[in-house]
């Protein structure tokens, strides 16, 4: 986020192409919007693990860096190397899960889950009394969660604006 780290100019997009079929809209999603942000988003694929820190190495050579990674289950598995290899190379990171944050990520922001399977609910209600599914509007998320950690935070040299603050839905401390 712009607001807790202003100074970031360029954002790599860690993710395995192998194991996340979803990486590639992740990519093009963040980097339509990066723009907007003055940010320049660039995608950095890996396809085993000892290739994440080289990357990771080679993308904190330049002032203004940030990270951001995408979840699917490879990542997952990894989530202590990542926040490590962020805390250690001192690049602010975004994570798709609060999880990561708990355990030392800077922050998470992510579609609240329970409330899309609420959304499918009412979907699947509507197919079964007859509603064609073809008919049915799509739905985006509408529920976001918002995790900082401030120890993190503090540890990168950041200072959490108060305004993010009451907006987040959990702050670590």
């Amino acid at each position: 986020s712009k607001e807790i780290a202003p100074g970031i100019a360029r954002i790599a997009i860690i993710f395995n192409p192998d194991t996340s079929p979803q990486s590639q809209f992740f990519v093009r999603s963040i980097a339509a919007a990066a723009p907007s942000f003055g940010v320049e988003a660039m995608a950095s694929p890996v396809h085993e693990e000892d290739e994440i820190e080289p990357a990771i190495n080679r993308f904190s050579r330049q002032p203004g860096g940030g990270l951001i990674f995408p979840t699917d289950s490879w990542t997952e598995l990894r989530d202590a190397l990542f926040v490590g290899l962020a805390a250690r190379y001192q690049l602010p990171a975004l994570y798709t899960r609060s999880q990561i944050v708990k355990a030392g990520g800077l922050m998470s922001y992510i579609f609240d889950g329970p409330e899309q399977f609420r959304q499918a609910a009412t979907y699947l209600d509507r197919i079964l009394k007859g509603a064609n599914p073809g008919d049915l509007p799509i739905q985006l998320p509408t529920k976001f969660e918002l995790t900082i950690n401030l120890k993190t935070a503090k540890g990168l040299g950041l200072t959490v604006p108060p305004s993010l603050l009451a907006t987040a839905d959990e702050v670590i401390e």
